[in-house]
């Protein structure tokens, strides 16, 4: 039997953009411009030879068409979704894809790979760094680690890393700077700064991280830098002091690329916690990756316990 299908990629625009109610929100999630959305949206309709969408001066609104369309396709897809993990799941249960922010992979989760391939040879790993809201099934993940606060329904999450933040720079920096000594001496100290993400809106910056000991900031939020591993970057290359958690600034300790200005920690609004869906642990791999990395946390200073 021939199948008379739609082109996919056109649908999967569609029901995005049926689901956020617009082009733009639904780019966001296919990580697409508004315009490639319309694209798609227009291939649809003229495949269909119907009109999905009404084009408002302000936006897009479901014709009738559109919104029985996609309320028939949105089983269709949930269904191809969950056969497609099943299958997923059980073709190579030696891999185990888990994401991350960059900068959490970067400085923190790459460096300890290498024990987990001394300890678990059979696990393959596929590490993706990304800061969007993660769909498990849409993207083929077994195991996220995300900052945040909780609750996250329908997950199993387990706290992983408080975020304790202190100042850093480069030894030959603080060498040159013997007169910093107590966190009021900043004032007089290039900072370097982290462009505030908007899904983490309460985030530490030197602001806030200057009040709790009673020092009023108030100058320029530059330079600033799109990620904290840039920071860091500038920070371990005498730019300047930078203010990072834990997680981020662990190695760079160890090895004296950077060393802290004070003793001084404050502890940050946010946690990074160990998500994954219930069933996912089905496979030994993710069960022992699940296992190794909480031990790996718990042995780091920024661990809860």
């Amino acid at each position: 039997m021939e199948y008379r299908l739609p082109p996919l990629p056109a649908v999967r625009a569609f029901e995005a953009a049926a689901r956020h109610g617009g082009f733009q929100a639904a780019g966001e999630e296919l990580h697409v411009s508004a315009g490639a959305v319309a694209h798609q949206v227009k291939q649809l309709e003229s495949w269909l030879g119907v009109t999905l969408f009404q084009r408002m001066a302000r936006g897009v609104i479901l014709t009738p068409a559109g919104r029985q369309y996609a309320e028939r396709l949105r089983p269709l897809l949930n269904g191809l979704m969950e056969a497609s993990e099943a299958v997923r799941r059980h073709g190579d249960d030696r891999v185990v894809t888990v994401t991350s922010v960059p900068s959490l992979v970067t400085r923190w989760l790459l460096p300890r790979l290498g024990r987990l391939r001394e300890r678990h040879p059979e696990i393959d790993m596929r590490v993706l760094a990304s800061i969007h809201p993660v769909n498990f099934l849409h993207e083929g993940v077994d195991v996220a680690i995300r900052l945040g606060t909780g609750p996250y329904p329908g997950l199993k999450a387990d706290l992983l890393m408080e975020e304790w933040f202190s100042a850093v720079c480069s030894p030959a920096f603080k060498k040159a700077a013997p007169d910093l000594q107590e966190p009021v001496d900043l004032l007089r100290f290039p900072l370097l700064h982290d462009e505030l993400e908007p899904r983490i809106p309460h985030e530490l910056n030197w602001k806030q991280w200057l009040r709790h000991f009673g020092v009023n900031y108030t100058g320029s939020m530059r330079p600033s830098f799109s990620h904290t591993y840039l920071t860091l970057e500038a920070a371990a290359n005498h730019q300047g002091v930078a203010i990072a958690s834990e997680p981020f600034i662990a190695e760079d300790l160890r090895s004296e690329r950077l060393v802290r200005l004070f003793p001084q920690r404050v502890l940050g609004p946010y946690r990074f916690h160990l998500l994954r869906p219930a069933e996912a642990e089905a496979k030994p791999a993710v069960r022992a990756f699940c296992d190794w990395i909480m031990a790996e946390a718990a042995s780091d200073p920024s661990s809860p316990g």
